[in-house]
């Protein structure tokens, strides 16, 4: 190893990965700082980068940390931190950058925690990522593309042109994304990034209404097959949607949450039922269906030329609530929110824990980001899962009135 550090990686970014292996591993800084036989400050002063790490610091580190040294100073391609990458553009409002790097460093660690388990269990993840979509293609605009991309990943994914019963379920399953329910700021729907290290990573607002969620990931997923190694932060009526990257997430995560086909036959199917034009139950149950908003279902059938154009708008000022519409047509609601972690992660950290003895309970509990009484019942949940049975998916329903014809 090299005497210099600085030549292998400048100090300010191995300062970066060092104080996010530390908090990854629940570690304070004087907890690391007694270890090392250092003073606290020196600690602060090697993560901020004003201090070069002696080769035997880092050495000690990376045991501490559970990592190898060439973590920390390699150069391989594409494992830059994702913290540094997260910056708003100017002039946005309603987030700040000090909340916006507090999320991406969650969603870091989360991911650290994520690679360390497997590490411990000898299950390393391996991804299947489809090749990267181009978003310059000629005599293609972004939203055009957006839904050109849309059909061809539900065809490779094999999902026809139905509803996406889970689409977490699937991106971590099938490709191997690794998906996150966090707090994350109100205007802030999700983040994305992805290295060579940690993987495709997403975090999605778990405040938010579940059909929020669900566009928000498919959102995200846009931005993984396009702009995989850039960073994303999906900002709620945010101006990045001028750009042409942000264009055709919308116009992607549209068009594979709510195919053209698959909406437009179920509609018509259920008109012939009826013998009706277009109701607002029809609206509502296509909605559930498809697992997405009220108002993101009739802009969608706007737009497919189904209903007057306005038509949500139109209903918004005569007092149109969704949910009691919902409930009055006995139409089941998403879950309230996802779990935080991935089924996956929480099955590593048990086994971790109780089969393999590789970390304390205290550690369990930090890597699960619950208290130690919490930590038991999940493992609880975990052990009885074998033994429970459930579908969460989408069940018919009779509709009951809400008969009103909002076209012909």
């Amino acid at each position: 190893m090299s005497d210099n550090l600085s030549e292998v990686m400048a100090p300010h970014l191995l300062g970066e990965r060092l104080q996010q292996a530390r908090k990854a591993r629940g570690l304070t800084q004087q907890e690391v700082a007694d270890k090392l036989g250092i003073v606290r400050t020196t600690l602060v002063a090697i993560e901020k980068g004003e201090r070069k790490v002696q080769p035997t610091e880092l050495v000690e580190m990376s045991k501490l940390y559970g990592r190898a040294p060439g973590d920390f100073v390699g150069r391989k391609a594409n494992v830059t931190p994702f913290v540094p990458q997260f910056r708003l553009p100017p002039g946005e409002q309603g987030v700040t950058e000090t909340e916006l790097l507090a999320s991406a460093t969650e969603l870091e660690s989360l991911a650290e925690d994520y690679v360390v388990l497997e590490q411990i269990n000898g299950r390393p993840l391996r991804p299947s990522f489809p090749p990267v979509y181009s978003l310059d293609v000629p005599g293609m605009n972004p939203d055009h593309l957006g839904e050109d991309v849309a059909a061809a990943e539900r065809t490779r994914l094999g999902i026809g042109d139905g509803p996406i019963p889970d689409l977490r379920a699937l991106l971590e399953e099938s490709m191997g994304i690794r998906v996150f329910y966090v707090e994350l700021p109100p205007r802030v729907g999700g983040l994305f990034a992805c290295n060579d290290q940690l993987g495709a990573c997403i975090a999605i607002n778990r405040k938010h209404p579940p059909q929020r969620g669900n566009w928000s990931l498919a959102h995200e997923y846009a931005h993984f097959l396009t702009t995989r190694y850039h960073a994303d932060v999906d900002l709620v009526h945010g101006s990045w949607g001028k750009s042409a990257a942000e264009r055709f997430a919308d116009a992607f995560a549209k068009n594979f949450l709510m195919p053209r086909t698959g909406v437009t036959r179920r509609l018509s199917e259920s008109i012939q039922a009826h013998g009706k034009g277009v109701t607002i139950a029809d609206v509502m149950a296509l909605a559930a269906l498809f697992r997405v908003s009220a108002e993101a279902m009739f802009r969608r059938l706007e737009e497919l030329k189904r209903l007057p154009f306005g038509k949500w708008e139109e209903l918004k000022k005569r007092g149109f609530r969704p949910e009691q519409a919902r409930q009055s047509l006995g139409l089941a609601s998403l879950a309230p929110s996802q779990p935080m972690l991935p089924l996956r992660y929480r099955l590593l950290a048990k086994n971790a824990y109780e089969d393999r003895g590789e970390i304390t309970e205290g550690q369990l509990a930090k890597m699960l980001r619950m208290d130690r009484v919490s930590a038991r019942l999940e493992l609880e949940r975990l052990s009885l899962l074998a033994d429970s049975a459930g579908d969460e998916g989408y069940e018919p329903v009779d509709l009951p009135d809400l008969s009103e014809p909002v076209a012909s």
